[in-house]
């Protein structure tokens, strides 16, 4: 059991590293994503450049490794054939992704958000500000599958598309076996594949999880909700966008001829992006992102999002998404 962090007492209540508590009745590990958001940011401002090297090669040092097939695929669209060559692995960068064309469109949450719009909501969890999502917040169930590296970078379309800093992204996807945790049967007490990170000076957040699968009826995808600023985070309303991620068919064939995605394939082969009833539309036109990697040294995933602060959403929580 990890140790509850020690809170000092103010003349205006409790604090801890020298900030008072959101909720001065409980402990520093129940204040909620806000209170971490803003402990985070403290820590980037006092520890500075000496952080990011650190982080980055702390990344680089634990990039997760899985069993499975081992073969490689170039950089993957929707229709392109896998093909041998050396990519890099599944650990983090700070290359932003390139500009894309069009504002990221409104999609639904779907049923299993996990924000509060629809039952649990894990945005009230200490610990939900992280970049490795695999394993539930207290301690729980780790998620199996193939390592996924997931980069976003957000754009404020408002202010001449530059890097929309200090924005809070929630991001959340099913399991390798189409199951999302906080919902799913057998599941419902886990909570991994779920974390928030704050949007850096080069637009970047990174998440370091596993390639998610493909359930029946839906092209294989990951929820993505943005914020405007780290107090906003507390209602779901609050989201300025709601959208999804398109995992592109190449790097899907070969992660799913893994022996971990058993039913993954089969259902890959019923669904296409233009049949999908989130990607339809377009054929996920600016949602589809680029993958590259392999299965044994993971996947690395990106794509730039376009957010148009000065508009209103006119999609998140439910229903749909299943």
């Amino acid at each position: 059991m990890s140790r509850i962090p020690d809170t000092q007492m103010t003349p205006d209540g409790p604090a801890y590293e020298g900030r008072l508590l959101d909720r001065a009745d409980e402990p520093v590990v129940d204040q909620g994503a806000p209170f971490d958001i803003r402990t985070l940011v403290s820590r980037r401002g006092i520890l500075g450049l000496v952080v990011l090297g650190a982080g980055t090669a702390t990344l680089a040092a634990c990039a997760p490794s899985a069993s499975g097939a081992a073969t490689t695929a170039a950089t993957a669209t929707s229709t392109a054939t896998p093909t041998a060559s050396a990519t890099p692995s599944a650990t983090a960068t700070s290359a932003a992704a390139a500009l894309p064309s069009g504002e990221i469109p409104d999609e639904t949450a779907g049923p299993y958000p996990g924000d509060g719009s629809n039952g649990p909501d894990i945005l009230e969890q200490s610990g939900i500000v992280r970049s490795d999502l695999r394993s539930s917040l207290d301690g729980g169930a780790t998620a199996a599958g193939v390592p996924m590296t997931l980069n976003l970078t957000i754009f404020d379309t408002a202010t001449g598309d530059v890097p929309l800093t200090g924005a809070a992204v929630y991001v959340w996807h099913c399991d390798d076996q189409g199951r999302y945790s906080m919902y799913s049967s057998g599941i419902e007490n886990e909570s991994y594949l779920r974390g928030v990170q704050v949007v850096g000076s080069d637009g970047v957040v990174s998440f370091t999880s596993i390639f998610p699968g493909c359930y029946d009826g839906r092209w294989p995808h990951i929820h993505f909700e943005v914020y405007p600023n780290v107090d906003a985070i507390t209602d779901a309303s609050n989201a300025i966008a709601t959208s999804q991620v398109a995992l592109p068919q190449a790097a899907c064939d070969v992660v799913y001829a893994d022996a971990a995605y058993p039913s993954s394939a089969s259902n890959l082969s019923r669904v296409s992006l233009e049949s999908d009833n989130v990607f339809g539309d377009d054929g996920g036109a600016l949602e589809l992102a680029t993958a590259t990697g392999d299965n044994s040294t993971g996947w690395t995933v990106a794509l730039g999002v376009r957010v148009d602060t000065t508009t209103t959403p006119t999609a998140g929580a439910m229903p749909g998404g299943r």
